[in-house]
C-alpha cells in the first residue's frame, strides 16, 4: 500500500544507501534502517602508507572503503604478515560492534590515496540501543562472517598440518 508520509531520500542519500546495502554487514537492512547510519558516516581521505589503526588499539570505529585499498596485517616476530588487501565496499574494524574490543590487526593504506567512510562506535551503539531489530540483523551478519573465518581457519589448518600463513584464511573473505 502506498504511504504518502514515507520519508523520501535525495539522490546522494539513495546512492549511499545502495552502497551500504552492498556490504555484508548491512545487506540485511531495509532502506529506512540503512538511512539511520547516514548522519554518522564521515568521509575521510588518507594517504599511502598512512596507518588507520594498530593492533591493540581500542576499537572505536567501523571503516568502509569508498575508494582505494587497505592492507590488513599482523605483527609476527617483528615482521608484518599481510592477511588481506581490501578494496571498495570492504568493511574492516568490525570488531567495534563488540564493546571494549581491541584491534586484532594493523591497517595501512596501500593505494596512493583512499577514501573511507568512518562510523564511530558510539553512533553504532546508539542506533543498536534505539533499534534492536537493526542490531539483531547486523550482529547476525557479523556472526556469519566470523563463522566463515573460523571455518576457513580450521580448513586451512587441517590441509597444511598446522603450518600456514594466515593470509590463506582471509583469501576472498574481506
Amino acid at each position: 500500500m502506498f504511504n504518502p508520509f514515507k520519508k523520501k531520500y535525495n539522490k546522494e542519500e539513495l546512492e549511499l544507501i545502495a552502497f551500504l546495502a552492498q556490504t555484508r554487514h548491512f545487506e540485511k537492512l531495509n532502506e529506512d534502517e540503512l538511512a539511520l547510519f547516514l548522519p554518522c558516516m564521515h568521509l575521510r581521505t588518507y594517504q599511502q602508507d598512512e596507518v588507520i589503526f594498530f593492533s591493540g588499539d581500542p576499537s572505536h570505529a567501523l571503516y568502509i572503503i569508498k575508494r582505494g585499498s587497505v592492507s590488513l596485517s599482523i605483527d609476527v616476530n617483528n615482521r608484518f604478515e599481510q592477511l588481506a588487501e581490501s578494496h571498495r565496499g570492504s568493511i574492516f574494524g568490525d570488531n567495534c560492534l563488540i564493546e571494549d574490543a581491541k584491534r586484532i590487526y594493523t591497517t595501512v593504506i596501500t593505494s596512493e590515496k583512499a577514501q573511507l567512510y568512518v562510523i564511530p562506535q558510539i553512533n553504532l551503539l546508539e542506533i543498536f540501543q534505539n533499534h534492536p531489530e537493526v542490531k539483531a540483523k547486523m550482529m547476525s551478519a557479523f556472526s556469519e562472517i566470523y563463522n566463515e573465518y573460523t571455518t576457513q581457519l580450521f580448513k586451512t589448518y587441517k590441509s597444511h598440518f598446522g603450518f600456514f600463513e594466515l593470509s590463506k584464511v582471509y583469501q576472498g573473505k574481506i
